[in-house]
């Protein structure tokens, strides 16, 4: 025969967890159901894309230029390889840049002042809607604060004269204008916050130790950066980067505002293929200053379209656009992934 046991015998802790167990119990249930909704909400509209690009994405597709009355013969080429330019650039400019002044200001000038007020700056740009960069580029990059005067090249679109320098036989505008370049340096600055904070947090969480330890096997900072901080730190850096660039690639309010085409067909630098490339090898050097649009900006256009067909042909660029994410940000996940699988410390 069992006898109860006093109140005051059971321990404190059993009776708070007596008390937080159902708390805990109702905030498992909340974050299985927030999980699993936003998995349900993600495949229904999936499902909807595909079930309207459905017959709409084939090879005619991927391979022609935009038609504006013809939704059967309306096609992305000009988007995607305007797509591929502005990644490659962006990421040329980018990665060097953010990785640089996150290592400046969390290995050299945590302590300044100057590496203070800056940190504060990229905190604030980190939250500052895209317009405001496309503001910013149309500011500083297409229009160059109205320094240069109108002068020689003539622009393709306006058909005004421009001024520009010629460098190795291709005529650099000055300034920019609508071109790749513009596109490029703007969705530069557009996730260079997000770049240089990814890269503080990652060599952040290198273990003090491994500098200590190589600093004091007579490695200078330089070295220890180069052979022991930024490989530790590699892979959180590689995510910062795989958010940016998935991020500018979905971007359209910047590209619009700084004079991205919403109709093109033609390649920059008449360049949409590798035959292309083999028989007009100076349309690489002329691609950068060239007009262009991008994949999201077709979408853009396409859904206003009055005949809905469009939508569908929208869709299946949709599709096109995510499969270019998955393909980019699985690359970049392989990296990291090799990276951190040799990561001892």
């Amino acid at each position: 025969m069992t006898t109860a046991v006093p109140s005051a015998a059971v321990p404190e802790w059993a009776r708070v967890r007596r008390q937080v167990r159902p708390i805990e119990r109702m905030f498992t249930v909340a974050c299985v159901i927030a999980t699993w909704s936003s998995f349900a909400f993600l495949i229904v509209i999936v499902g909807a894309i595909v079930h309207m690009a459905w017959g709409w994405l084939d090879w005619q597709l991927l391979t022609s230029y935009d038609s504006a009355l013809d939704p059967k013969k309306a096609g992305i080429i000009a988007g995607l390889w305007g797509t591929g330019w502005t990644i490659l650039l962006t990421f040329l400019f980018a990665i060097p840049m953010g990785i640089g002044a996150g290592v400046y200001l969390e290995e050299y000038g945590s302590n300044s002042r100057l590496a203070r007020l800056i940190q504060i700056n990229i905190a604030n740009l980190a939250g500052v809607p895209s317009v405001v960069f496309g503001i910013l580029g149309l500011s500083v990059f297409a229009r160059m604060f109205g320094v240069f005067e109108q002068g020689g090249l003539i622009d393709r679109w306006t058909g005004h004269h421009v001024t520009g320098v010629k460098l190795i036989g291709i005529e650099i505008p000055l300034p920019f204008g609508r071109c790749v370049l513009t596109g490029s340096l703007t969705m530069a600055l557009l996730v260079l916050p997000v770049i240089i904070v990814a890269t503080q947090e990652a060599l952040r969480a290198v273990p003090k130790s491994l500098r200590e330890s190589s600093l004091a096997l007579g490695a200078t900072k330089w070295q220890t950066i180069r052979h022991q901080i930024l490989p530790a730190g590699l892979p959180g850096i590689l995510t910062g980067v795989i958010l940016a660039m998935s991020r500018a690639i979905g971007e359209t309010a910047p590209l619009i505002l700084i004079g991205a085409a919403t109709f093109v067909r033609f390649s920059p630098g008449n360049i949409d293929g590798f035959a292309a490339i083999r028989d007009n090898p100076a349309g690489l050097l002329k691609a950068p200053f060239d007009k262009y649009t991008v994949l999201p900006i077709q979408i853009f256009n396409w859904v206003r379209q009055s005949k809905p067909e469009f939508g569908n042909v929208a869709a299946a660029a949709i599709i096109v656009l995510l499969l270019m994410l998955v393909v980019l940000n699985g690359v970049a996940i392989f990296i990291r992934y090799r990276f951190q699988r040799h990561t001892r410390w």
